[in-house]
């Protein structure tokens, strides 16, 4: 049975690439009664049934499954976030983290439209995530600062873009490979929050090897894991974890809690810690509500 890769779903449709031909197939009847559900990136046997259309018979074994935005067999997370236009959001950007690295994937931080801010600005904002060990790239699509650093760490992976409207994904895409000709968002003037242009997730091929999974932008996104599991989502508070005086320190109401003391002296960043306690009490109130 002839093999392909998922490449888009829209309305229950899914598009099938097989080498360079492009199948429209729907999935089994009996997929929906058995829970099977079909994701963009997926690997799938399918099925011939007239010219350019096929039922996608099996669902192979995924390698990772990233929840949101939903796609398969991603190797690594394109974390993409504005500096201007929309303002840089930290706090969105650290839970975008944590489900990225709860999925399994690696995640490459990149800090678009750097040409609309000062420079120490761009470098001030990125510092925390540096010493927190994620890799940061500045960016500007408009200049083409970054671009070809960006094009290097993408080849021969499959990388999923993540993050909120407007920010630039889609005119990312179009920096990387012109041909795409992806539709660029427009930014609301009064939320300064970005309007949607993608609206379904799609793989491209940008090289022969190297494909890239465009995805809607998003405002909000909740964290589904433990409180106590937190903390392991913030490698920047290992080091200074180790100076709290009590074992299974929370990092919030403690008094003598390393990382607490790290902000208070600078060495950690405040927005960092910021973000753990917002979500920390937001998993808190969901576990007390249960």
């Amino acid at each position: 049975m002839a093999q392909g890769v998922v490449v888009r779903s829209l309305a229950g449709f899914y598009d099938v690439m097989d080498q360079e031909q492009r199948y429209v197939c729907q999935p089994r009847g009996v997929f929906r009664k058995q829970g099977v559900q079909v994701f963009v990136g997926d690997r799938v046997e399918y099925e011939i049934l007239e010219p350019a259309k096929g039922v996608i018979r099996r669902v192979l074994p995924r390698d990772t499954l990233l929840a949101r935005p939903p796609v398969a067999n991603v190797t690594q997370a394109l974390l993409v976030f504005s500096l201007l236009r929309p303002l840089f959001h930290p706090g969105l950007l650290d839970r975008s983290l944590i489900e990225v690295l709860l999925a399994g994937l690696h995640p490459i931080i990149t800090l678009s439209k750097c040409d609309l801010v000062d420079g120490s600005l761009a470098d001030s904002l990125a510092r925390p995530y540096l010493l927190a060990g994620f890799p940061v790239l500045l960016l500007s699509v408009r200049t083409g600062q970054g671009v070809p650093n960006l094009r290097a760490h993408l080849r021969g992976e499959l990388t999923v873009l993540v993050g909120p409207s407007g920010v630039g994904k889609s005119s990312l895409c179009n920096a990387l490979s012109p041909t795409l000709g992806l539709r660029m968002g427009e930014i609301s003037e009064k939320s300064q929050r970005g309007k949607h242009t993608t609206r379904h997730v799609e793989l491209f091929s940008l090289e022969a090897d190297t494909l890239v999974a465009d995805t809607p932008g998003f405002s909000q996104l909740e964290v589904n894991i433990q409180a106590a599991q937190l903390s392991s989502y913030f490698p920047d508070f290992t080091q200074f974890a180790q100076n709290c005086a009590y074992r299974g320190c929370r990092h919030m109401e403690e008094v003598e809690c390393g990382v607490k003391q790290a902000v208070a002296s600078g060495r950690l960043a405040s927005s960092r810690y910021d973000s753990y306690c917002n979500i920390y009490q937001e998993l808190k109130n969901k576990e007390w509500s249960r």
